[in-house]
């Protein structure tokens, strides 16, 4: 029993061992694809836009995706995250600033050298993505981490160009004044881009994120009143 117990036990670590190299080898492709394809993007890309460039040639990093369901898109989300904070770190010391939103990525020349972020303040989102623990969670957490998204894990929510570009995906030119007008722009464009009616799940994904960005804006906004 013992010698059959510690065979399983070796199998598992020779498994997980085996695991680590693939997703290892996986964020080194993915490291050397998305700059490549945020410098071939200077204006900058969406995370949606960035994964469809992952999935196709040359790259063929990620398999298909069925983007409205969160748990399968999760590990996806994550692993593109925390490829951006490496790269972010990287980016730094060679004067280049990388900004990281699911609405627009972007590399930025700067012209001081950064570290890895504000002297004194915890960068929790770099934390979280850099952690490859939480590369799995369960479907419970993944919910509820990615409805509180924004605000969760910044601890400060999303600035104003976030905002903005939120507004600009539901249709505004500007940030509306009233969440309620956002509650029934998000309403018809989610019909409108609903697959029976001829639209595409992945924009309902960028709605879904645009949506929470300006849930966050609005609830920040009660709080300092």
């Amino acid at each position: 029993m013992k010698i059959t117990s510690a065979s399983t036990a070796t199998t598992q670590r020779l498994a997980e061992n085996s695991s680590e190299k693939l997703l290892e080898q996986q964020i080194q492709h993915m490291l050397v694809a998305v700059e490549h394809e945020l410098r071939s993007s200077p204006a900058g890309i969406d995370e949606l836009s960035l994964i469809k460039k992952l999935q196709r040639s040359p790259w063929n990093l990620i398999g298909d995706l069925e983007f409205h369901d969160v748990q399968k898109l999760y590990p996806v989300h994550f692993l593109l995250f925390h490829v951006l904070y490496l790269l972010r770190d990287t980016l730094a010391q060679a004067g280049e600033c990388l900004h990281i939103s699911p609405l627009c990525i972007r590399i930025e020349r700067q012209d001081t050298i950064a570290g890895k972020g504000v002297p004194g303040k915890v960068d929790n989102l770099r934390t979280f993505y850099l952690d490859l623990a939480q590369y799995e969670l369960p479907k419970e957490t993944v919910q509820q981490m990615m409805d509180r998204f924004w605000a969760g894990y910044t601890g400060s929510g999303p600035g104003k160009p976030e905002t903005l570009q939120a507004a600009r995906v539901l249709g505004f030119e500007s940030i509306p004044d009233s969440f309620n007008t956002v509650k029934q722009a998000f309403r018809r464009a989610v019909m409108q881009a609903h697959p029976d009616r001829g639209g595409e799940t992945e924009a309902i994904q960028s709605l879904n994120q645009a949506f929470a960005i300006l849930k966050t804006h609005f609830s920040q906004m009660v709080e300092q009143i």
